[in-house]
C-alpha cells in the first residue's frame, strides 16, 4: 500500500468512527425519555395517529376516514402496535385485544418516530459527501443536535417521517444525476410519493427528482423517459402508502377542502414567513443562523457558475420553495419546518468548512485556521446541542404526572374535572374532564352549576397575575375567588431550576 493509500484509509477509518459517534449521539438525544408524558400528557395531536392506527388493528377495517394526513404513517404505526400487541401477549400482558389500553402502544409508536430521525442524519452525512467528507460530518453532527427535530422525533407525529423522506429524494436524486439512468430517477420519485403520502406538503419533493433530471442531459434512455419514471415512481409509491385517497376519493376531497380551509383562515397578528423565521432563529441560533444565510448566498453562486450545479441548485431551490409555501398559509407551528432542516444543515456545513478553505489564500498560519475552524464548528454546533439536551432534561417526569398520579389515586372515577393545563389528559372514560386556558374566565358559580367536582390550577396560567397583582388586579383577584372559595386537596411544586408548572388541586365545595 502506497502512502497516499494509506492515508486515504486512516481518513476513511476515522469518518467512519466519527459518524458513529454522531449517530449514537443523535439516537441517544432522540431516545431519551421516549416514554415521557404517557399517558397523562400526550402530545399534541399524537392520537390523532395512534387512535386511528388502533382502530384499524381492532377492527380490520382500514379506511382512515380521516385527511388531515395521507394515512402512510398511520398504516405503519398499525403494524408496529400489531407487534406490540403480539410481543406482550408472548409476555403475558394480556390475554385479548380488549385488554390493551391505547396508553400500551405509545412507547413503541414513538420509538418508530425517533429511528426515522437518527436515519435522517445518516442521510445527511450520506448526501454532504457530495461536497466532501469534512463537509459531511459538520452537516450530520449540526443535524443530530437540531432541537427542533430533537423535540420532534419524541412524539407519533408525521413531520418527522416526511423529513426523512424528502431527505432520501434528495439522495436519490443526487444519486440518479450521477448514474444517468431513468429507473434511478423513478426511484427518487418514489421517495417523494411516499413523502406525500406521510404528509401532503411532502410532495413538494418531487421538485429534486425533476430539476436534477432537467439538468443532466445525458440521461438514458432520455430526459422524457426519466420525466415519466418521476412521475409514476411518485404517484405508485403515493397510492400505495394512501390507498383510500382514491378508494374512497369523495371522502378524500371532503377531507383536503376542510383541512385547506385551515390553512387559508385569519392571518396571525405577525406575517408567517417572520414567525417561521424566528423559529428558526431559536433552533439555529444566530450562530448557525449566519451560517446557513452565507451557505444560501454561495450555494446560489454555485448554482449558477458551478462547479457541481446540480447539487448546489437541489440544496438552494428546495428550501427556498418549501419555505414560500409555508409562508402562505396561515396555521404556523414550527414543526412544519423540519423537511427544510437537512438542506439548511448542509449550507451551514458549506458555508463553515468552504469559508475556512478561502483563507488557504492568503499567509494565515495552520495553526490560527485551526483555531478559527474549531471555534466555527463549537460555535455551530453547541448551542442547538444545550437546547437539545435541556429539552430532554425537562421533558421526563414532572409535576404533571404526579398531579396526574394523585387525581388516578384520588379522585373519584364519576368526577368531572376541569383542567387548566393542555398536558394533562385524564382517560375518558372513566373521567368527566375538560381542558381550559384559564380557570379565571368562569367564575365560581358557573363551575358549581356545570357540575365540576375538581379543577386544577397551573401557575403557567395564573402565575403571571400572583407575580404583579398591581399591574392585573381583575385577574389576580378573579383567581383569588375562585381558589378561596374552594378547597386544596393537594401542591405540586416542581423542583428549583426545574421549569415546570406548579399544579394545585382543588375541590369545588357544593
Amino acid at each position: 500500500m502506497t502512502e497516499r493509500e494509506w492515508r486515504e484509509a486512516s481518513d476513511m477509518r476515522r469518518s467512519t468512527a466519527t459518524l458513529a459517534a454522531i449517530l449514537v449521539s443523535a439516537a441517544f438525544l432522540r431516545f431519551w425519555s421516549i416514554g415521557a408524558g404517557i399517558p397523562y400528557a400526550l402530545g399534541v395531536d399524537e392520537p390523532e395517529v395512534m387512535n386511528r392506527a388502533l382502530h384499524m388493528m381492532r377492527s380490520g377495517d382500514f379506511n382512515p376516514r380521516f385527511y388531515d394526513y395521507p394515512g402512510f404513517y398511520i398504516y405503519l404505526q398499525t403494524a408496529v402496535a400489531c407487534v406490540r400487541f403480539l410481543v406482550g401477549a408472548m409476555g403475558g400482558e394480556w390475554s385479548a385485544l380488549a385488554d390493551a389500553r391505547p396508553t400500551d402502544f405509545y412507547v413503541w409508536g414513538r420509538a418508530v418516530t425517533a429511528a426515522f430521525g437518527t436515519a435522517t442524519v445518516a442521510l445527511v452525512y450520506f448526501i454532504g459527501l457530495r461536497w466532501g467528507t469534512r463537509y459531511a460530518l459538520l452537516a450530520s453532527a449540526l443535524m443530530a443536535v437540531m432541537p427542533l427535530h430533537v423535540r420532534e422525533s419524541h412524539y407519533v407525529l408525521t413531520d418527522v417521517p416526511v423529513t426523512f423522506f424528502v431527505t432520501l429524494a434528495f439522495l436519490l436524486s443526487l444519486r440518479a444525476h450521477e448514474q444517468l439512468r431513468a429507473s434511478a430517477f423513478a426511484w427518487a420519485g418514489a421517495a417523494a410519493g411516499l413523502a406525500a403520502a406521510t404528509k401532503y406538503t411532502g410532495g413538494l419533493a418531487i421538485l429534486l427528482p425533476l430539476v436534477a433530471l432537467w439538468m443532466t442531459p445525458g440521461t438514458r434512455p432520455s430526459r422524457l423517459a426519466g420525466a415519466l419514471a418521476v412521475v409514476a415512481g411518485a404517484a405508485g409509491a403515493f397510492l400505495l402508502g394512501a390507498p383510500y385517497t382514491l378508494l374512497d376519493l369523495p371522502a378524500f376531497l371532503d377531507g383536503y377542502a376542510r383541512l385547506m380551509a385551515s390553512y387559508t383562515g385569519l392571518r396571525p397578528l405577525e406575517h408567517p414567513a417572520i414567525l417561521y423565521l424566528k423559529h428558526l432563529r431559536i433552533t439555529l441560533w444566530w450562530t448557525g443562523s449566519i451560517a446557513v444565510l452565507g451557505g444560501v448566498m454561495f450555494g446560489i453562486v454555485r448554482a449558477v457558475r458551478g462547479p457541481g450545479r446540480v447539487r448546489w441548485t437541489l440544496a438552494v431551490i428546495f428550501p427556498l420553495v418549501f419555505f414560500w409555501v409555508l409562508s402562505r398559509q396561515t396555521l404556523v407551528f414550527g414543526r412544519y419546518l423540519l423537511p427544510l432542516l437537512p438542506f439548511l444543515c448542509i449550507l451551514a456545513a458549506t458555508a463553515v468548512v468552504s469559508g475556512v478553505g478561502l483563507l488557504r489564500r492568503f499567509s494565515i498560519p495552520r495553526v490560527a485556521r485551526t483555531g478559527l475552524i474549531v471555534a466555527l464548528t463549537v460555535g455551530v454546533l453547541l448551542p442547538p446541542a444545550i437546547t437539545a439536551i435541556g429539552f430532554n432534561r425537562t421533558h421526563g417526569p414532572q409535576t404533571s404526572a404526579q398531579a396526574y398520579a394523585w387525581i388516578v389515586a384520588n379522585v373519584p372515577e364519576d368526577a368531572f374535572v376541569v383542567i387548566e393545563a393542555a398536558n394533562i389528559r385524564l382517560p375518558h372514560p372513566p373521567y368527566d374532564s375538560r381542558n381550559v386556558s384559564q380557570l379565571r374566565l368562569q367564575t365560581y358559580e358557573d363551575y358549581v352549576v356545570a357540575g365540576v367536582d375538581y379543577f386544577v390550577a397551573s401557575s403557567q396560567s395564573y402565575g403571571p397575575y400572583f407575580q404583579e397583582p398591581h399591574k392585573y388586579p381583575t385577574e389576580y383577584a378573579q383567581y383569588m375567588r375562585l381558589f378561596s372559595q374552594s378547597r386544596e386537596m393537594a401542591r405540586f411544586t416542581p423542583p428549583a431550576g426545574r421549569p415546570w408548572p406548579e399544579l394545585i388541586v382543588y375541590k369545588v365545595r357544593r
